[in-house]
């Protein structure tokens, strides 16, 4: 009788153990917060980016390497599963990512527990710090830091800064350009405004189950290429150097295809 028991007994256990385990990951305090972190995995098509040494290639066949990229991430908002949305507080939603720096390529928060299926963030800084007094704008904010990505009052912080060399660029006899794009609509007086919203769904990569006593990570990767394709087409010979005009206005509107989620790891 044992023998022909013993099967079944083990079975019942081993339910008892899945439910058990799985009562557990449900269980959450949405009242207690937990950390989280938001990789952004750079890269240039299939390939890893590189500075000053690898060589890409955009959508209509420009080559060209880079040898600076950096880009502000802020105001973070993540959708629940349940269908409720947390912000991050505005004091500790600020990053800044410099592919020189393998110490800032992510932005590490913390959100109440649960399960999140969207993120959203602001590329660039909004209008509301921008505008701050210079008192409030400290760590990567910081005018006087020496990032370089701040132009003045009126124009205010440099959003994304890509710089480099492309041998299609036959207008300057070291083929270089630079993308500096930024502008949150003016101080003083109205200027273009290239602050962009990026929305991304988490659900087909993995969503992150953030818990105490568990580092959850979204791993985004943002390829470069798609800067000069998408909403715009953007020749790099035929726009060597981008900042404050309204060209950069096309540059922007291409962002949001440059970020996509690969993966979560919980």
């Amino acid at each position: 009788m044992n023998k022909n028991f013993s099967p079944l007994l083990l079975s019942f256990s081993l339910l008892l153990l899945l439910a058990s385990c799985k009562k557990d990951d449900q269980e959450f305090d949405k009242n207690t917060l937990a950390p989280l972190s938001i990789e952004f995995d750079n890269i240039a098509g299939s390939m890893n980016l590189q500075l000053n040494s690898g060589e890409y290639t955009t959508a209509s066949g420009e080559k060209f390497s880079v040898s600076t990229l950096q880009y502000f991430i802020s105001n973070i908002r993540l959708e629940n599963t349940d269908g409720s949305f947390y912000t991050v507080p505005q004091d500790s939603s600020y990053f800044l990512i410099n592919e020189a720096d393998a110490t800032t390529r992510s932005a590490n928060i913390r959100v109440p527990e649960g399960n999140y299926r969207s993120l959203q963030f602001v590329l660039g800084v909004d209008s509301l710090r921008s505008t701050m007094d210079i008192s409030k704008r400290t760590g990567v904010l910081d005018p006087g830091a020496g990032s370089g990505m701040y132009w003045g009052w009126n124009s205010g912080y440099i959003f994304f800064k890509m710089e480099g060399t492309s041998p299609a660029i036959t207008s300057d006899p070291q083929q270089k350009f630079r993308y500096h794009i930024g502008g949150f609509g003016g101080y003083s007086s109205t200027t273009i405004n290239n602050i962009k919203t990026i929305s991304i769904n988490l659900e087909a990569g993995g969503v992150p189950m953030v818990r105490t006593g568990r580092n959850a990570n979204i791993h985004l990767m943002v390829d470069v290429t798609k800067l000069f394709s998408g909403v715009s087409n953007i020749s790099l010979a035929a726009n060597p150097t981008v900042m404050f005009n309204a060209f950069s206005t096309g540059v922007a509107a291409n962002f949001s295809g440059m970020f996509r989620h690969d993966h979560t790891e919980n």
